[in-house]
C-alpha cells in the first residue's frame, strides 16, 4: 500500500455496535487518538435483536457501566418509550429496571455522542486484514485499500464475523439487519493463530400495530415514575410513554411448527452454531418444554415514529410463509400484517479463555476483544466488555497497567472472570445467580462501589463523585431523623435510586453476613471433590447437573467457575460432600 494512504491512530475499534461504541468513547475520553471503524455509520448502536435495555443482571451491568463513565445508561435514559421495575416485590439486590428504546432515536443519539467526542474519528470501512509487527498490533487494512495504523486494536465485531442468516431453506451471508458480513477478517485472525468457533442467535418477526386486535391482548402500561439508569439527568423528548401488550402461543401454534419442522433451519440441522440457553428460539422452547401448552409473547412498539411491533418470544428460523401462519394462530394477531420476518444468524467467535481478564490477548500485545466475539450474548454484556477493552487499550498505549475488575467488584467482574477462566459452551448471559455475593451488587449500589475507581481511571470528574457522596450523606442523615423510614426517603435523592434508597447502616447486618459467607466460601476453593460423585442424582437444577457431570470439577473453586452454576448449586454439592465424609468416618469407627 502507498504510504500516503495511511491514517495514524493510537487505538482503533472495529465495530460500531454496543461494545464498539463504549470502547471507542472510553479510549477517546482517556486521551488516546481513536478511530471507530465500521461498515455502515448509519447502523451505529443498532438494536437488531430487540428494543430493550436492562432486566435482571443486565440492569446491574448498565448501572456499573454508568458508574465507570460509560454511555449506555445515559443513552437509554434519553430514548426510552416504556420502563418498568422488575422483581419489585423482591429485595433490592435482584430488583432491575428494564426499558424499551425508540430504536431509531437510540441509534441517532449514540451516533451524535460519538461524532462530538474529542479525540474520536468515525470511519466507514470494513476491516479486512490485521497488521502485526513482530507479535504486536500495528494496524488494520480496510476493504477500501486504506491502511489504518495503531498501537492498540479492539475487535468488537458482534454477529458480523462470517455472519450467515437463515430463513427456512434460505441462507444468506449477512451480519444481521440486512448488512453484509465481515469475512476476510476471520481469515486474518486464523492466520495469527486465533481459532474461531460457531455460535448462533436470532430475532423475531415484526408486525404492523394497526393490524393487532388490541381487545384480545392484555395491556402492560409503562410505569409513570421518572426512573432512570444513569446518575446524571439527561434531557428526554416531551412525549408520552408507550404501553406494551401481552399474549401467548397456542397449541395450534405449536402444531403448525411441528408440521413444518423439516423447513426450520434449526430443526433440519442446517444451523451448526450453538444458541443461547436463556434467550431460546420458539423451536428450542418446543424441544426443551414439549409439555408446555403456551409461551408468553410481548408486543413492544419500536419507537414513537414507527408502527412496527416487535413480537418478543418467538425468534425462529422458519420460512417467511410459515411465520405468517404462526402469527395468525396467536390471540390478537389473527389478522396481523408481518412487516419483517424473523431469522437465525450464525457467526464466528473466539474461545474467551485465550484472553486475559483485561480482555487483551497475552501473546498479541495491543489486541483486545469485546462483545459477542467473546462468546457472550446481549447488548449490556457487550457494552460492559467494550468499556473495559477501551479503557485497557488506551492504558496500553499510555504504558499503564490494565484495569482488572474482580468478582467482588460487581457483575462486570463476574462476567469477565467467568468467560476467561471457564469459557462458554453457549452464548453467555449475565444472571444475578452467577454472582456468589449478589446482595453486595444491587443495581443501586453500583455508583458507590465503582465511582472511586472511575475517578482514578479518569473517566468521571470530581463533581460526580462528590455528588454521589453528598447523596449518600443526605440519605444517612434522613435515616437518623425520627420517624423517617427507608420508604419515605425518596425525595432526598434523584429518582434513579428510588428502588435502593437505603442508608449505609440499613444493610450492615446483611452485608456483614454476606462477607463472612464470602470468606468461608473462599476457603473452599481448594477443597477437593470426590471424582466418583454422580451429579445426575443430586438435587440440583437439570442445567447444573448436566454441566457438572460434563466438567467433573476437582475442587470447589473449579466447581464455582463452571458456567451456569449458582451459589445454591455449590451449597448443595458442599452439603453432599460433607455427608459423604461423615458417612465414611462412621464406617471406619
Amino acid at each position: 500500500m502507498d504510504r500516503h494512504k495511511d491514517m495514524e491512530f493510537e487505538v482503533i475499534v472495529i465495530g460500531g455496535g454496543h461494545a464498539g461504541c463504549e470502547a471507542a468513547l472510553a479510549s477517546a475520553r482517556l486521551g488516546a487518538r481513536t478511530a471507530l471503524l465500521t461498515p455502515n455509520l448509519d447502523a451505529i448502536a443498532t438494536m437488531p435483536c430487540n428494543c430493550s435495555i436492562g432486566g435482571p443482571g443486565k440492569a446491574h451491568l448498565v448501572r456499573e457501566i454508568d458508574a465507570l463513565g460509560g454511555e449506555m445508561a445515559r443513552n437509554i435514559d434519553r430514548t426510552y418509550t416504556h420502563i418498568r421495575v422488575l422483581n419489585a416485590s423482591k429485595g433490592p439486590a435482584v430488583q432491575a429496571l428494564r426499558a424499551q428504546a425508540d430504536k431509531a432515536l437510540y441509534r441517532a443519539a449514540m451516533k451524535s455522542v460519538l461524532e462530538r467526542q474529542r479525540n474520536l474519528c468515525l470511519v466507514q470501512d470494513t476491516a479486512a486484514q490485521l497488521q502485526i509487527a513482530g507479535r504486536a498490533v500495528a494496524g488494520v487494512i480496510g476493504l477500501t485499500g486504506m491502511v489504518y495504523r495503531c498501537r492498540a486494536l479492539v475487535l468488537a465485531t458482534g454477529t458480523f464475523l462470517n455472519g450467515m442468516t437463515h430463513l427456512g431453506e434460505i441462507s444468506l451471508p449477512s451480519g444481521g439487519a440486512g448488512q453484509p458480513p465481515t469475512t476476510d477478517l476471520a481469515a486474518s485472525l486464523r492466520d495469527i493463530g486465533i481459532e474461531l468457533r460457531r455460535f448462533k442467535t436470532g430475532t423475531v418477526p415484526r408486525i404492523l400495530r394497526a393490524t393487532m386486535d388490541v381487545s384480545r391482548l392484555r395491556i402492560q402500561p409503562s410505569e409513570s415514575a421518572a426512573h432512570r439508569f444513569s446518575y446524571d439527568h439527561v434531557p428526554r423528548p416531551p412525549l408520552p410513554l408507550l404501553p406494551c401488550h401481552v399474549t401467548a402461543t397456542t397449541p395450534q401454534t405449536h402444531a403448525l411448527l411441528q408440521r413444518n419442522k423439516h423447513r426450520s433451519a434449526l430443526w433440519s440441522g442446517r444451523i451448526e452454531g450453538i444458541g443461547p440457553r436463556y434467550c431460546p428460539s420458539i423451536e428450542a422452547k418446543l424441544l426443551r418444554f414439549p409439555d408446555r401448552a403456551s409461551h408468553l409473547i410481548f408486543l413492544e412498539q419500536e419507537g414513537w415514529d414507527t408502527e412496527e411491533i416487535y413480537v418478543q418470544g418467538i425468534s425462529n428460523s422458519m420460512p417467511a410463509s410459515v411465520q405468517v401462519e404462526m402469527l395468525h394462530t396467536v390471540p390478537g394477531l389473527e389478522r396481523c400484517q408481518m412487516m419483517r420476518p424473523g431469522y437465525a444468524i450464525e457467526y464466528d467467535c473466539i474461545d474467551p479463555r485465550v484472553i486475559s481478564r483485561s480482555l487483551g490477548h497475552p501473546d498479541r500485545p495491543g489486541l483486545y476483544f469485546a462483545g459477542q466475539i467473546n462468546a457472550t450474548s446481549g447488548y449490556e454484556e457487550a457494552a460492559a466488555q467494550g468499556l473495559i477493552a477501551g479503557i485497557n487499550a488506551a492504558r496500553h498505549v499510555a504504558a499503564r497497567e490494565p484495569i482488572v475488575l474482580e468478582r467482588t467488584d460487581g457483575y462486570i467482574g463476574v462476567m469477565i472472570d467467568d468467560i476467561t477462566s471457564m469459557g462458554a459452551d453457549e452464548p453467555y448471559r449475565v444472571l444475578t445467580s452467577r454472582a456468589e455475593f449478589r446482595l453486595l451488587f444491587g443495581q443501586d449500589s453500583a455508583w458507590y462501589r465503582l465511582l472511586p475507581l472511575a475517578r482514578e481511571i479518569g473517566l468521571v470528574g470530581r463533581g460526580r463523585l462528590d455528588g454521589i457522596q453528598d447523596d449518600r450523606r443526605r440519605v444517612a442523615h434522613d435515616a437518623q431523623a425520627p420517624g423517617v423510614s427507608a420508604a419515605t426517603r425518596a425525595p432526598a435523592v434523584p429518582s434513579a435510586r428510588r428502588s435502593g434508597l437505603l442508608a449505609p447502616g440499613d444493610y450492615d447486618p446483611y452485608i456483614a453476613r454476606e462477607l463472612k459467607r464470602a470468606t468461608r466460601l473462599r476457603g473452599l476453593d481448594e477443597l477437593p471433590i470426590p471424582s466418583a460423585i454422580d451429579y445426575r442424582h443430586l438435587p440440583v437444577r437439570t442445567e447444573a447437573s448436566e454441566r457438572l457431570q460434563k466438567a467433573s470439577p476437582a475442587t470447589f473453586g473449579a466447581l464455582a467457575r463452571v458456567p451456569g452454576i449458582t451459589p445454591a448449586d455449590i451449597a448443595t454439592v458442599h452439603a453432599h460432600v460433607l455427608r459423604l465424609r461423615r458417612d465414611r468416618r462412621d464406617e471406619l469407627k
